[in-house]
């Protein structure tokens, strides 16, 4: 869902200070990258214009960018204990079944010998089922494909997470 008037947790997030917007921004994609762009173009009027900079951001990462993203994700069906961000972006994996989750550990092994990172996909709303058979999909791809792919899943990743960092969750 998108704004176009300001919200209380966008005005908040403006007048944060920098060392505090860095950590929150942090929170939402570990790419240092991507948090200076954002922060270099606060404040924002509206949350549309926050994740336009957000997208526009990711559009410009690196390959070393993107690795230093994707290495504050966890495996899907591993999520960090004490990370309630992971466990509820996961929570299509937290009834699975033990076949399931063995299913999704040698997928995510054997897509991170190919791919050299963890299988990445925006699980809000998945269920386990849905999760395995994209990575099964996506084993299949070129790394040229694949980083695109994971270049759009964080972008969406990234976008969840701005809308509950100001509170439009």
């Amino acid at each position: 869902m998108t704004s176009t008037s300001p919200l209380p947790g966008l005005a908040r997030f403006n007048a944060l200070e920098e060392s505090a917007a860095r950590a929150a921004l942090h929170e939402v994609c570990a790419s240092t990258a991507w948090a200076d762009r954002l922060l270099a173009a606060r404040p924002y009027a509206t949350l549309d214009a926050l994740y336009e900079a957000g997208d526009a951001a990711m559009a410009r990462l690196t390959a070393a960018d993107l690795a230093e993203a994707m290495a504050g994700h966890p495996p899907i069906g591993r999520p960090r204990p004490g990370d309630p961000a992971s466990k509820r972006e996961q929570g299509g994996m937290a009834g699975a079944s033990e076949r399931l989750r063995a299913d999704m550990l040698e997928l995510n092994l054997a897509y991170q010998e190919k791919f050299g990172h963890v299988f990445l996909i925006c699980a809000t709303g998945r269920t386990g089922e849905q999760m395995r058979d994209a990575a099964e999909e996506r084993i299949g791809n070129a790394p040229e494909r694949e980083r695109e792919i994971v270049r759009s899943e964080l972008g969406k990743i990234n976008r969840i997470r701005l809308a509950r960092l100001v509170g439009e969750d």
